[in-house]
């Protein structure tokens, strides 16, 4: 206990990362990435030794605009996740990243991680997410004539023809 009076003891500074703020989450860290730094945030970490991208996905947030974030992080309706190993260290860093519905776009992780090439394009297929600068943004696991973004809340929930090989009409 401190001999100060409340009134000037100053609280902790928040724990941050490459200038993003860092939490733990179940046991494992998490940094909130401003959209605007995303690619520079994921640069630095490879450079740390984060070298394999282990999953990128996305989540819609409509119907929960009022999560908990940190302070100074502002919550918008989608947010991409991705989950960073450091093989050399054996650590895990999960990064997530606050995509606005009037702009949902990222620049792509194709440079620094190959691998997330394909789940780039699940993310845009399914949640409409772009990633500029991709060297193959299409869908894929609906078709290429598919209107709209299955897992987008607001997606309208209808009936899929099933067509059969050799079933009578």
């Amino acid at each position: 206990m401190s001999d100060q009076p409340e009134a000037q003891q100053s609280a902790p500074d928040p724990v941050t990362l490459h200038g993003c703020p860092l939490v733990v989450s179940y046991g494992q860290p998490v940094v909130f990435a401003p959209r605007d730094r995303y690619a520079a945030v994921m640069k630095a970490l490879l450079a740390d030794g984060y070298e394999m991208c282990a999953d990128l996905t996305a989540v819609d947030y409509l119907l929960i605009p009022d999560r908990a974030l940190p302070g100074e992080i502002a919550a918008e309706r989608f947010e991409v996740v991705v989950n960073l190993l450091s093989l050399r260290d054996r650590k895990r860093l999960r990064v997530r990243v606050q995509v606005p519905e009037s702009d949902p776009s990222l620049p792509t992780l194709f440079d620094q991680h190959p691998g997330s090439e394909a789940m780039e394009r699940e993310v845009y297929d399914m949640f409409g997410i772009v990633f500029t600068d991709h060297p193959d943004l299409s869908r894929i696991l609906m078709p290429e004539d598919w209107e709209g973004h299955p897992l987008r809340k607001d997606y309208e929930i209808g009936s899929i023809p099933v067509q059969f090989k050799q079933a009578r009409a």
